[in-house]
């Protein structure tokens, strides 16, 4: 089996190629490791991302996913009603897309992004939303800081250690807070990433938690994405103090026709390509 075979699903925020060097692999990435190069490969790729990108997520639009789910219509942090005054963490934010929607509903949303870059194109869409710079394992606000916390394919698929994100969105939400995250389906490690009929057939073990990386000639990480399980998530999610609520697999809707990296209208409505997990701060 080639290496193209065996690659993973590249996550929603990491379609494109890291470079016409870098070599892909499946190999361990440590935290440190993890964290640089996500930073790196945002700062490098941003532009891009957000070219090809921007006309799908919109400029204040919360999508979940390649699947076009809004938050609007999905209402898993809660109806639209119930946001307004609401302190909200996004993690993984990018150009604060979704906490530009957020903030219309009257919450108060603080954006959190690994690359400087990004949070950049943050700033050309608008200055309404309060922007940091920081790593989603080391969250820089005191205890009980938030009501409600989100990712929207940010930060939890690329780091080595999700428990540790995990008790950090604990630790800075206010009990019966609630933490919302979409990540690639876990199932769609075992499929090629491919939006033709070349990526329904199983060409890796879904339960080889090797991460997939991408790495320059000297070895150094230049992209890295972990893959757990459905159950392992589930166990992280409760490992990091929470309860979860509800595990939510988008279905293709008739009206999206596009192809974004592995995901297209064909896979879409055979197998799932979302998990959203909601989960709850007793």
């Amino acid at each position: 089996m080639n290496q193209e075979d065996y690659a993973p699903e590249d996550a929603y925020e990491a379609d494109s190629a890291s470079g016409d060097d870098a070599e892909a692999t499946r190999r361990d990435a440590g935290e440190a490791e993890s964290s640089r190069a996500s930073r790196g490969w945002w700062d490098r790729n941003a532009d891009e991302y957000q070219s090809e990108h921007g006309a799908f997520l919109g400029d204040d639009r919360f999508v979940w996913g390649p699947e076009g789910l809004d938050e609007a219509e999905a209402a898993l942090l809660g109806p639209a009603a119930s946001l307004k005054n609401k302190d909200v963490l996004e993690i993984g934010a990018g150009a604060a897309q979704c906490s530009r929607w957020l903030a219309a509903q009257g919450a108060r949303p603080v954006a959190l992004d690994l690359s400087h870059r990004q949070l950049q194109h943050a700033l050309r869409i608008g200055e309404d939303v309060p922007l940091v710079e920081a790593d989603a394992g080391r969250l820089p606000f005191r205890d009980a800081s938030f009501d409600l916390a989100c990712s929207a394919y940010g930060a939890v698929p690329f780091v080595a250690d999700p428990v540790n994100v995990m008790r950090e969105v604990r630790r800075v939400l206010r009990p019966g807070g609630r933490w919302v995250f979409s990540v690639t389906h876990p199932i769609r490690w075992a499929f090629p990433d491919e939006p033709g009929p070349e990526g329904l057939s199983v060409a890796a073990s879904y339960f080889d938690r090797t991460p997939y990386v991408e790495q320059d000639e000297q070895g150094r990480a230049v992209y890295v994405e972990h893959h757990r399980t459905i159950g392992d998530r589930v166990r992280d999610v409760v490992a990091g103090g929470f309860r979860l609520v509800d595990l939510v697999e988008p279905e293709w809707p008739e009206w999206n026709s596009q192809e974004w990296g592995g995901w297209s209208p064909l896979r879409g409505n055979l197998i799932p390509g979302t998990a959203i997990f909601v989960c709850e701060r007793d």
